[in-house]
C-alpha cells in the first residue's frame, strides 16, 4: 500500500480507543488552550475586520462563529475560528513553528455543525487521526526554509478531521488530502514584518481543511501521488529530504502527536526560553530593570531570523512584541511576568520599557544548534559590575519540559481573564467538563455552543 492510501485509511478506520491515553491527554490540552485562545481573542486586530467581511458574503447558515454566535457556510466559519484562535499566537504549536489545533479544531466542529452532528468519541478519533498526519508529516527547519510551517502541513490535519467527521470513504480521504496538498503555502515574513497574516494563514489552513473535504466528497480529485509524486510533497518541501516510509512507521503504535508544544508564555514560541530565564534572574538575583547596564541574548541561526531582529512598533504592536526576543526580555525583567496584557498595545508602547530594550543585544550564535532549537543563552551585566549569566536548551512546554496540569490551567485563567466577552460561570464549568472528557459527549457540536459569549452574540 502506498503512502497515501495508508494515511487515508488510518484516517477512515482510527478508532477513539487506539488512541493511548497520553495522547488523549495532548489532544485534551489542545481543546483547553484553543478554547482559551479564542476566548480572549476576540477583541484582536482583524478579527472584526474579518468578521464583517464574511458576514457580507453570507450563504448558507451552516456552522457556528465562536465567541459571537453567527451562523456561516462552514468553510468560513471555520476560517473566522482558525483566525481567531490563533489571534493571540497563545495556542498549541510544534518545532518548528507548526500550529495544529487553531485549525484543526475549527475544521472538525464546522464539519460537525455540516454532517448534522458528530459523536464525542468520532470526533476524538478525528482530532486524533488529524493532527498525527501533521505531526508525522511535519518538516525540518532547513526543509520549511522560511516557509509557515503551519500552512504548509495543518491543511493535512484540518482536512483529514473534516474528512473523517463529514464520514468520507478512504478514497474520498485521499483527494481530500490530495487536495490540501495543493493549498499548501504561507510564508514566516509575515511573522518578521509583524502582520495579521500570521493568524490569517492559521484562519485559511482551517477553511481549506473543510472545502476540500466537500469537494472531494462530491468526487473532485486531487493527485493520488500528492506525497510521493515526482512533484509531491517530499520533493517540493521535503527537498528530496523527507522519507515517507520513515515518517509511517508505526502508524498508530507510536504517537508523535505527542510532540506537542504549549507554551507556557503569550509569545512566539522561540521566546519561551529567553523569557523564562529573564523571569529566574528576576526571582533569584532580585534583578530590576534599573539596574540593567546590558544585557545580552544568544540564539540558533533559524531562532534569530524569526525573533531577533531590532524591535520596532508597527501597524500591529501585539505580534511586533511577540516576535521579538528583545521585547520578551525587557517585559519579563520590567513586569516580573509574562501575561497576555502585556502584550497588549498600550504595554507594548511603554517608553520606559523601550529604554531597556535599547540595552538589550541579540545575536545568533550557530553553536548552539548543537543544543537543540529552543536553546539561549542570556547575560546581564548590572550597573554595579555584576554579570549574571542563565542557559537553557528546552524551553518550558516543549518536550522534555512539558507543563504540568496546574500550568496548563494558569495559561485558560489568563484567556478568560483577558477575554473582552465573559462566559457566565455556569457555562465556563460545563465548557471546562466538556474538555476534560470530549470522548463522552453525546454530540461534540456542544462545544460550539458553549463557545459562544451571549454578550457578544
Amino acid at each position: 500500500m502506498k503512502v497515501e492510501s495508508e494515511l487515508a485509511q488510518f484516517v477512515c478506520t482510527l478508532r477513539a480507543s487506539d488512541v493511548p491515553p497520553q495522547a488523549q491527554r495532548v489532544l485534551r490540552q489542545m481543546l483547553l488552550a484553543v478554547a482559551g485562545s479564542a476566548l480572549a481573542g476576540a477583541g484582536e486586530d482583524g478579527i472584526g475586520a474579518l468578521r464583517e467581511l464574511l458576514r457580507e458574503r453570507g450563504g448558507a447558515p451552516q456552522a457556528t462563529a465562536l465567541v459571537f454566535g453567527e451562523r456561516l457556510p462552514a468553510a468560513a466559519a471555520a476560517r473566522f475560528n482558525g483566525t481567531l484562535c490563533r489571534a493571540l499566537d497563545y495556542c498549541d504549536a510544534m518545532a518548528p513553528g507548526v500550529h495544529i489545533g487553531s485549525s484543526l479544531l475549527p475544521a472538525a466542529l464546522a464539519a460537525a455543525e455540516l454532517a448534522g452532528g458528530c459523536s464525542g468519541e468520532e470526533f476524538v478519533a478525528a482530532l486524533a487521526a488529524g493532527a498525527e498526519l501533521a505531526a508525522r508529516l511535519n518538516l525540518s527547519e532547513s526543509q520549511y526554509d522560511g516557509f509557515d510551517p503551519t500552512g504548509v502541513v495543518t491543511v493535512f490535519a484540518a482536512a483529514a478531521a473534516a474528512a473523517r467527521v463529514l464520514r468520507l470513504t478512504p478514497q474520498q480521504t485521499l483527494h481530500a488530502l490530495a487536495l490540501a496538498f495543493n493549498r499548501c503555502g504561507g510564508s514566516f515574513q509575515s511573522n518578521v514584518d509583524g502582520s495579521l497574516a500570521v493568524r490569517m494563514v492559521q484562519g485559511w489552513v482551517a477553511e481549506t481543511g473543510v472545502d476540500c473535504a466537500q469537494l472531494a466528497q462530491r468526487g473532485v480529485t486531487g493527485p493520488p501521488n500528492f506525497i510521493g509524486g515526482h512533484y509531491g510533497y517530499a520533493h517540493l518541501y521535503g527537498r528530496d529530504r523527507f522519507d515517507a516510509d520513515a515518517a509511517l512507521r508505526d502508524l498508530g503504535r507510536q504517537w508523535q502527536l505527542q510532540r506537542v508544544v504549549f507554551k507556557k508564555y503569550p509569545s512566539c514560541g522561540l521566546t519561551q526560553g529567553m523569557t523564562e530565564l529573564a523571569l529566574a534572574l528576576v526571582r533569584d538575583e532580585g534583578l530590576r530593570a534599573g539596574q540593567v547596564a546590558a544585557a545580552q541574548v544568544r540564539l540558533p541561526p533559524y531562532a534569530h531570523k524569526l525573533v531577533g531582529h531590532a524591535f520596532r512598533i508597527g501597524s500591529n504592536p501585539r505580534v511586533d512584541a511577540q516576535f521579538s526576543a528583545a521585547y520578551c526580555v525587557a517585559s519579563a525583567i520590567e513586569r516580573g511576568a509574562s501575561r497576555l496584557a502585556h502584550f497588549a498595545p498600550a504595554q507594548v508602547a511603554d517608553p520606559q520599557l523601550h529604554a531597556l530594550i535599547a540595552r538589550i543585544a541579540v545575536v545568533a550564535d550557530a553553536a548552539l544548534d548543537a543544543r537543540g532549537h529552543t536553546a539561549v543563552d542570556l547575560q546581564v551585566r548590572t550597573g554595579d559590575g555584576r554579570t549574571l549569566q542563565r542557559a537553557l536548551d528546552i524551553a518550558p512546554g516543549f518536550p522534555g519540559a512539558e507543563l504540568d496540569d496546574a500550568q496548563h490551567r494558569a495559561r485558560f485563567d489568563d484567556c478568560v481573564a483577558y477575554a473582552p466577552h465573559a462566559l457566565p460561570g455556569a457555562q465556563l464549568d460545563r465548557l471546562l467538563a466538556a474538555i476534560a472528557d470530549p470522548a463522552a459527549l453525546a454530540d461534540a457540536r456542544v462545544l460550539a455552543s458553549l463557545l459562544v459569549a451571549q454578550q457578544a452574540a
